[in-house]
């Protein structure tokens, strides 16, 4: 599916099954790197998604997946030798690969055999070009790169080896084929060499780098420092010593249809007041249980100016995006942004499992200016002609 609109690619997953999980490119008139590539479209977008054989809630509070999913298809560990994902190139083209994470939980190690990527463009904001030949990948993240199909017409194996699960690719687990057009119709025997990982550090906006505020830490207009844990008693993640318990209903819906503040719909510990027009630095310590964490902001890209692994603060020309690992035990990372779009936004980890046990908060960014909005009347009319329709009509089944 194609959308003109934008020159970014994204997808959040709700953790749906893979094969029903549809793409959407944006695709506007400024397309900075179009010189770079030759193919941008369909059959250039990889999709990695953790698969689970033991559906929820019979998996328990935290699943493990069996295995990877590569655009929808994949083997897992004693299963048949099926079909998997294969990218068509033809020798000589230079491909616009559009790399997104659907995965509930695990991040991945990404890589074609014997390929290297120069990648343009993380979570929707254009970089300057950057070559590695593998990629770590977390859940919610976006990577376009161009991939130039100059090796010998062959095939070769795409891996995406997860952090947890059945990890490696015996027999062709968590991978997929990149195969040149002219190549045999079977399974590669290319082996993996790389050398070059990707670091996050290393990326830089290709246009406005820079964070903003006084390029020191803790000298933003608001700093705030969320530290996490974990209730064993419990079982639940904190932030701040509190779970987050979402309100039955969303928080905007309810602000702005006069029934209720922000503050009467959630704890306190899980809401934070943000005034308009500042500069706001977040401060995430890293958690080993459940690690690394990606950690998702709504309504902003963001600054990254401390990376996980990372010691160094860089205001001068930090990675932007909107998806950062927040690492492990020992590291501190490090976000700035500006309040320029009002709402309750969410901050989360984007692991579905850590989200359901508490792992988030709302940042009620300028709350007088979003409270003042009403709701349209045909929004008053929503809900009681959803609640008329049948189960299948609702999306389940009667």
């Amino acid at each position: 599916m194609k959308i003109k609109h934008n020159d970014s690619a994204g997808l959040h997953s709700s953790c749906l099954s893979p094969h029903f999980l549809v793409p959407i490119l944006l695709v506007g008139p400024a397309q900075y790197h179009r010189l770079r590539y030759d193919i941008d479209d369909e059959s250039t977008i990889i999709t990695l998604a953790d698969w689970y054989h033991t559906v929820a809630p019979k998996a328990g509070p935290i699943p493990t997946p069996d295995s990877t999913l590569i655009n929808g298809k994949g083997r897992y560990s004693g299963g048949p030798a099926t079909s998997l994902a294969i990218v068509h190139v033809l020798w000589g083209l230079r491909y616009r690969i559009r790399l997104v994470s659907i995965s509930c939980d695990p991040n991945y190690i990404f890589s074609i055999d014997g390929h290297d990527f120069e990648i343009i463009e993380v979570d929707g904001v254009n970089t300057q070009p950057y070559t590695v030949d593998s990629i770590q990948i977390f859940a919610g993240q976006r990577y376009s790169f161009v991939l130039k199909a100059n090796k010998k017409i062959a095939n070769y194996w795409i891996r995406a080896d997860p952090n947890l699960g059945t990890t490696g690719f015996a027999g062709g687990l968590n991978s997929a084929i990149l195969r040149y057009i002219g190549a045999p119709h079977r399974d590669p025997t290319s082996t993996s060499s790389t050398s070059k990982p990707l670091y996050e550090t290393a990326l830089v906006p290709l246009s406005h780098a820079g964070a903003p505020g006084i390029p020191k830490p803790g000298a933003a207009d608001v700093n705030i420092n969320l530290a996490f844990g974990f209730d064993f008693q419990k079982f639940e993640f904190l932030v701040n010593g509190k779970a987050f318990h979402p309100p039955t209903t969303p928080v905007l819906l309810q602000v702005i249809s006069g029934a209720a503040a922000a503050n009467d719909l959630l704890d306190p510990g899980s809401l934070y007041h943000l005034p308009p027009n500042k500069v706001i630095e977040i401060s995430m310590p890293g958690l080993s249980i459940g690690g690394p964490h990606p950690f998702h902001l709504h309504g902003h890209t963001f600054d990254v100016v401390k990376s996980a692994g990372s010691s160094q603060y860089n205001y001068k020309n930090p990675v932007r995006r909107d998806v950062v690992s927040t690492g492990m035990a020992g590291d501190n990372v490090t976000i700035r942004f500006v309040t320029d779009n009002a709402g309750p936004w969410f901050l989360h980890c984007h692991i579905d499992w850590h989200i359901e046990l508490g792992l988030a908060v709302v940042f009620s960014e300028d709350a007088d200016s979003f409270a003042k909005h009403s709701a349209p009347a045909s929004w008053q009319k929503l809900c009681p002609k959803y609640e008329t329709l049948s189960d299948h009509d609702k999306g389940g089944h009667e």
